[in-house]
């Protein structure tokens, strides 16, 4: 939507698309119901971007890669960046969004507990590494990130995203 998600109303977005409100409300018959269905889809779109993703020889490319799915770094990932965001924003207010997002973290949370246990099995984790607070950590940066460069993409661009993510993951290794 042109005005932003946040004025992603079913009114709106019926007025847009040329079609009835009452067209659009039995599908979604509200703006909770709109954002539900958008955050399954951005869910469903980045686990099948992962499992299409080919194989690489550098695990740490590799896991760059997985993770950068997530960051928006194309004009479609910048997109579900934006759903996320709002869709978190409320969910901290509105019940019916609480469910989906608790599962979106705990998905998002597994993943990042799946990184760090694929460095230590492959034996490139340093020896002192607490999985659970590396994968808080990494949590926290990859969503800190994607946070910083919808906000202000001059000052943490594209390019620094991938470095920074790379250094990261590197910095995790022996």
């Amino acid at each position: 939507m042109r005005d932003g998600l946040d004025n992603a109303t079913v009114r709106n977005i019926a007025k847009e698309s040329g079609i009835s409100v009452g067209s659009l409300r039995h599908y979604f018959p509200s703006q909770a119901d709109l954002l539900l269905f958008s955050m399954e889809l951005v869910s469903d779109r980045v686990l099948k971007r992962l499992e299409e993703k080919p194989k690489t020889d550098d695990p740490i490319v590799a896991l760059q890669e997985r993770i950068s799915e997530v960051l928006p770094l194309d004009e479609e990932r910048r997109v579900e960046a934006e759903v996320w965001l709002v869709f978190s924003a409320k969910a901290l207010v509105d019940v019916r969004l609480k469910q989906l997002s608790k599962q979106v973290y705990e998905e998002m949370r597994h993943g990042f507990n799946r990184v760090i246990q694929v460095l230590q099995k492959l034996g490139l984790a340093r020896d002192d590494l607490r999985v659970d607070l590396e994968a808080y950590r990494l949590h926290a940066l990859v969503d800190g990130m994607a946070l910083h460069h919808l906000m202000y993409p001059e000052k943490l661009t594209r390019q620094e995203l991938i470095e920074t993510l790379h250094y990261h993951l590197r910095m995790l290794c022996r």
